[in-house]
């Protein structure tokens, strides 16, 4: 028999769906999730040297989770986390240390970084953000230990950071979010942190309680929702404050991405799936 599970963040209550879509068995584990006008992306994982060839985007249905397209495997090595912004997706590349630019369909639009370069400016960089002027921030996190901001155009703006566990330095900047504000948060993972800067680099706080956070999204209110490997999902009131707290997945989470109905997607790869959140309208049943 199947129970249903429910879980809350604050007073909103979500049913747990698990596991959301499905597609063809493939290599690739889930590592990312995003959401756009087209669907839910879905990233995932091969090792670049030993690949099988299969897709690393999938886009399902968000009302049935069928398979609507599949692609990248001539795009994307070492698919990591990946971010949709209007008629864009930007995929972090992590070990080709670049940013993969294209449209909702696939189609390559622009890159960041020069390919399977290191430092060049990334060193394996594991996620990107747009803040709402355009700017673009990426986390350079598995060796850079630093973020950089670019112009709308790609142009170098400023890069801040460097490896340490004082306030401002990194160890894994894992995953950034732009608040509506223009300040950015980096989830500072194996420091167990979150730090929120300024656009310029100048660090406004340093917000602790979390167990290897590993992404962060924004809904339009500017709350944020953080999953760690406790592993819970946390909601934050704009300026930090702790809104609630839940456990959705078993073992931990690596995305995490909203959609227009309220509605969470988690990418879990511990099992390949991923895991998504109904709200419930109060006073009503799981």
């Amino acid at each position: 028999m199947l129970y249903p599970l429910v879980v809350a963040l604050g007073s909103q209550r979500y049913r747990v769906e698990r596991p959301f879509g499905h597609w063809q068995e493939c290599a690739g584990r889930v590592t990312g999730v995003a959401h756009s006008r087209r669907g839910v992306h879905v990233l995932l994982r091969e090792d670049p040297l030993n690949d099988t060839g299969g897709p690393r985007v999938l886009t399902l249905d968000d009302e049935t989770g069928t398979p609507l397209a599949a692609w990248g495997a001539a795009v994307i090595a070492d698919a990591h986390l990946l971010a949709a912004y209007g008629e864009r997706l930007y995929i972090v590349d992590r070990d080709a240390h670049q940013v993969i630019v294209t449209t909702l369909d696939g189609e390559v639009r622009s890159r960041l970084g020069e390919r399977n370069r290191p430092l060049a400016p990334f060193n394996h960089p594991t996620d990107v953000a747009v803040a709402p002027d355009g700017t673009v921030y990426v986390s350079d996190g598995y060796a850079g230990a630093s973020v950089h901001r670019f112009a709308p155009d790609g142009t170098p703006i400023t890069r801040w950071g460097g490896w340490g566990t004082g306030p401002g330095a990194f160890v894994n900047p894992h995953a950034i979010w732009v608040m509506r504000d223009g300040r950015v948060v980096v989830a500072d993972r194996e420091n167990g942190r979150l730090q929120v800067f300024d656009p310029d680099g100048t660090l406004l706080s340093i917000l602790t309680g979390f167990v290897r956070p590993a992404d962060l999204w924004g809904d339009a209110e500017d709350r944020l929702y953080v999953v760690d490997a406790v592993p819970t999902l946390t909601l934050l009131a704009p300026h930090g404050a702790m809104i609630g707290r839940c456990r959705p997945v078993l073992n931990g989470a690596h995305g995490v991405w909203g959609d227009g109905a309220g509605r969470l997607y988690l990418a879990e790869g511990n099992p390949s799936r991923v895991t998504r959140l109904v709200p419930i309208p109060e006073g009503a049943q799981a």
